[in-house]
């Protein structure tokens, strides 16, 4: 996979300000230097070879889950507690800093891949907070209460690229209160 990060950046960084909302400016540049963060994870091979594997192979327990059984399942339940220990989400954690409410990468489909915490959605396939990366676009969205971290948040969103071909999404919110201090 012949790679270049900094056009990716530079890419995702002109993009991301077509959508860009009105920040203050300090907000704005710590913002874009998120933006750096996630770029820079969704390129990771932990990230990249996660995304490859789960769209050539769902697991079929996986792939019986909808939205709503998904909601029954508690944050204890074994089938989700494995999205935040595998290889992706012990990567999330890892790298999360104080400004991260969520991370959550989801497969071409929109199924989840690997999370920090377990999301309000078992797919995103339809929003554009997934539609939009999977045409190559970075997605920044409307400042919200986010309903699975109770946070006034912002999510932006990049793609997973195998090489120039989008193969998932990656999905962080950031907590505006955080970001302003």
């Amino acid at each position: 996979m012949k790679f270049h990060f900094s056009a990716l950046l530079a890419l995702l960084l002109v993009r991301s300000l077509a959508f860009a909302q009105t920040f203050e400016p300090a907000v704005q540049a710590k913002l874009d230097a998120e933006l750096k963060l996630i770029a820079a994870w969704a390129s990771d091979p932990v990230v990249v070879d996660a995304v490859k594997a789960h769209n050539a192979t769902t697991p079929p327990d996986q792939l019986a889950l909808t939205q709503d059984i998904w909601r029954a399942l508690t944050v204890l339940d074994p089938q989700v507690r494995t999205f935040a220990k595998n290889p992706v989400g012990q990567f999330l954690k890892s790298n999360k800093n104080d400004f991260i409410t969520e991370a959550f990468v989801s497969d071409a489909a929109g199924l989840k891949v690997g999370f920090i915490a377990k999301t309000t959605n078992w797919s995103h396939k339809g929003k554009p907070k997934h539609d939009v990366p999977m045409t190559g676009k970075t997605w920044i969205g409307p400042i919200e209460i986010d309903e699975s971290s109770g946070q006034r948040q912002v999510q932006i969103a990049v793609p997973v690229l195998d090489g120039d071909k989008p193969v998932g999404s990656l999905v962080v919110g950031l907590s505006l209160s955080k970001l302003a201090q």
